[in-house]
């Protein structure tokens, strides 16, 4: 199975009175996508408090890839930004949750839950 390359897209969205910035991942997150999930989070303003991750168009997460995800997860910790994530498929809901990642970003069911929790 050949591997589909990592697309990240940035957009600011309005939730509430609040601006959040998304990532929107789609493909697979392997150690290939590297320069798209680190580079694409390194590039974002300094002042980028809130994220949210869409991982609902991610086909494939692998060991590597999750440890990206980490990393950057890490990053926005240190730095004190808010991060929330939705769109995880069941599987990788549980993969998320047995490796402590749930201690960095709360998983949403959906996009408006997710927004929502930045409001609280």
């Amino acid at each position: 199975m050949q591997e589909k390359v990592t697309q990240v897209k940035m957009e600011e969205v309005r939730c509430g009175d609040v601006l959040i910035t998304v990532l929107r991942f789609a493909g697979d997150i392997t150690s290939a996508s590297q320069a798209a999930v680190l580079g694409t989070y390194q590039g974002l303003a300094d002042s980028t408090k809130r994220i949210l991750l869409d991982f609902s168009s991610v086909d494939y997460l692998n060991s590597s890839g999750i440890a990206l995800i980490i990393q950057m997860l890490i990053a926005a910790s240190k730095t004190g930004q808010n991060i929330q994530s939705f769109g995880l498929k069941p599987h990788f809901q549980k993969v998320f949750t047995m490796v402590g990642i749930t201690k960095y970003t709360t998983i949403h069911p959906d996009e408006q839950t997710a927004c929502a929790a930045f409001l609280s």
